[in-house]
């Protein structure tokens, strides 16, 4: 776990460095509000002890744009001051601040705080880690694509750039159910996420989006490079055949790719790469077609 700890006092700094040693977590230091929230957006802390008296920013404020940020909202953040004021307090918590502790603090109170906000956040993120996996085939689920997205949408925003969208659906996966059972559709489409899941970068995220279709989100990355990236799958599935009992279950799937190109929402996007999988459907699966609205013009892919 990692403590990022907040104070314009070098000393203050010091003290609680070494009261923190024993407590087995990385420790981080900033001594200013705006160094503090450019590395906690750098660094990702799993907890923020925060100085309220500073000269540049106050702790209040920096407690509130933490909160304001979609990425660092959810980091539990300790207050440390010399004031005992109960107003201090209950402002403090109002802002979403999950303890309060004065100056100077008691050795064993602090760790013991730190343990107990540590405790909770780790329950806190497998509670969010389960909720966005998607318990058959281990890849990331649909709520956990909405949030990519979302967060993704928001970096061009402020960077510019592009993202692209794939979207891959099973051909003919009801027969599979229908003629070996369901037991090995399961299989198949576990089968299926992990090449998936192979063929994409670290960056990507590769999901379950429902039933027998699977989606990529593939950050900075224009639609020429999706489209390759989606054939590279589609190549990968229909040359491995499940195994079975009662010999070889062969799959190949359709695939549409787009990008954020004359795309003005996330819902666009998606429905942009909704639409060129439905084309490869129906132009005889087993394809790729690129969106003809995206930076390159719609291409299939002959099975």
């Amino acid at each position: 776990m990692k403590v990022l700890i907040v104070d314009d006092s070098p000393d203050a700094l010091a003290v609680a460095r070494v009261r923190l040693a024993s407590e087995n977590a990385e420790i981080v230091c900033a001594s200013s509000g705006q160094a503090a929230l450019d590395l906690a957006r750098r660094e990702k802390p799993d907890l923020i002890l925060l100085d309220i008296d500073m000269p540049d920013m106050s702790g209040f404020d920096v407690c509130r744009t933490l909160k304001e940020d979609a990425e660092l909202n959810m980091t539990p953040v300790i207050f440390l001051s010399g004031s005992g004021q109960a107003g201090d307090k209950v402002r403090g918590l109002d802002l979403g601040a999950v303890d309060y502790v004065t100056k100077p603090f008691d050795t064993f109170e602090l760790r013991a705080r730190v343990r107990a906000a540590l405790r909770t956040k780790r329950l806190q993120d497998m509670l969010i880690e389960h909720a966005h996996i998607d318990p058959l085939t281990g890849l990331s689920n649909r709520r956990a694509m909405m949030d990519r997205l979302e967060q993704e949408w928001a970096r061009m925003g402020r960077h510019g750039g592009t993202l692209s969208f794939i979207m891959a659906d099973i051909d003919h996966f009801k027969e599979v159910n229908d003629t070996f059972g369901h037991a090995v559709g399961d299989r198949l489409l576990r089968q299926l996420a992990k090449i998936i899941a192979g063929q994409c970068r670290d960056v990507d995220l590769p999901t379950r989006y429902g039933g027998d279709e699977f989606v990529i989100v593939a950050p900075q990355e224009e639609v020429a490079n999706a489209g390759m990236l989606a054939e590279r799958c589609r190549l990968a599935i229909e040359e491995t055949p499940l195994a079975t009992g009662h010999g070889t279950v062969g799959c190949t799937v359709s695939l549409g790719a787009a990008d954020t190109t004359n795309a003005g929402s996330i819902e666009a996007l998606i429905q942009k790469a909704d639409d060129a999988m439905y084309q490869a459907k129906q132009s005889g699966r087993n394809k790729v077609v690129v969106a003809s609205d995206s930076r390159r013009t719609t291409t299939a892919t002959p099975g």
